[in-house]
């Protein structure tokens, strides 16, 4: 059996315990009486089992937690280590779009106990675009800004600290993320809209 169903196992009989001994308690005017030693061994055996096993549940759902995203960490850096096809052909360089304007700074903060952001939108107008980062969280983040999968600027990656990064941006929709790996795919990412 595991940590869990033991768990549920000593709740039930706790509780069906409780109503058995009220049931006889309401009927019997001696009792406990002399059992009474019996009666709160049996109570503090079952409370203490179900508070161990309690413990024991959530360290293994913690562990498990740990291992998917661990697994998820290996397959994403198999991804990005994986070398991509080479076209026979060099595809035609776009046209940079000039960014002209005033650009701006904007804020934005890891969550301190979660792998997000504290907003999934930031906007700006065009030009030098600044995000200044907090990283409350002793958990390593970085903030990149990012178009189409191009990269196109990234902060240092800190734990509890403050970093910045710019980038000269013209009108469009671009995707600020955390680039340590995991962290996007578990939702550190949000969209930068410069207009």
């Amino acid at each position: 059996m595991s940590n869990g169903d033991l768990f549920y196992v000593c709740g039930i009989a706790l509780a069906v315990s409780a109503v058995v001994f009220s049931f006889i308690g309401l009927r019997a005017k001696s009792f406990p009486g002399k059992a009474a030693p019996i009666v709160v061994l049996w109570f503090a055996v079952l409370v203490g089992a179900s508070a161990t096993f309690s413990v024991l549940h959530a360290q293994d759902e913690e562990t498990a937690k740990a291992a998917e995203f661990e697994s998820a960490n290996e397959e994403i850096t198999e991804e990005e280590a994986s070398p991509e096809p080479e076209s026979q052909e060099a595809p035609a360089p776009k046209p940079e779009p000039t960014t002209g304007g005033p650009g701006g700074t904007l804020q934005l903060a890891a969550s301190p106990d979660d792998l997000a952001f504290d907003t999934t939108s930031l906007t700006s107008k065009p030009g030098k675009v600044t995000i200044d980062f907090d990283n409350p969280a002793a958990l390593e983040h970085n903030v990149a800004i990012d178009q189409d999968g191009k990269e196109i600027a990234t902060s240092a990656t800190i734990t509890e600290g403050k970093a910045s990064v710019t980038a000269d941006l013209a009108p469009g929709t671009y995707t600020f993320l955390c680039t340590v790996p995991g962290h996007a795919e578990a939702g550190m990412e949000g969209t930068l809209t410069v207009k």
